[in-house]
């Protein structure tokens, strides 16, 4: 990994941070009102605990069946699809407005294979946010200090 992340006090050694590496650096980048073909690329909040990576997916008016949550080659790749239908019809059977609207987005992240347990990524959809669950080995975990008796 490139670079360390740094504490705030400083007394203690750079430690690598996942986030600065494979996520922040290569996907945050981008603008978040990125065009797609029918929509904007969603905003995504990223938290790192000692046990997971959790991801937060903003998608207000899609259902969980929209989704699509895949690992694919240490790649995690959401996406979504969502078809919108309105019409109007007289009495006849005619149309007085029929309108159609697409939405679209695919979010890829990339996965360090030795730092997350790929298996057991979790998601699920409530109130308009997407929340995945990314835990991580317990290589990757920080381990306590542990006390060394001196002789």
């Amino acid at each position: 990994m490139g670079t360390l992340a740094k504490n705030n006090s400083g007394l203690f050694p750079a430690i690598p941070s996942f986030l600065d590496d494979n996520m922040l650096r290569d996907w945050f980048s981008w603008p978040m009102n990125r065009n797609t073909e029918n929509g904007s690329v969603p905003a995504v909040n990223v938290r790192e605990s000692n046990e997971a990576f959790e991801l937060e997916v903003a998608a207000p008016g899609m259902n969980k069946q929209d989704f699509k949550v895949e690992l694919d080659n240490n790649m995690l790749v959401i996406s979504a699809e969502k078809e919108n239908k309105q019409e109007e019809q007289d009495e006849k059977g005619n149309y007085t407005r029929r309108e159609f609207s697409y939405q679209t987005f695919t979010r890829t992240f990339s996965l360090p294979e030795r730092l997350v347990e790929g298996d057991k990524i979790s998601a699920k959809y409530h109130d308009g946010i997407l929340h995945i669950t990314v835990p991580k080995t317990e290589e990757a975990k920080i381990k306590p200090a542990k006390q060394i008796k001196i002789s």
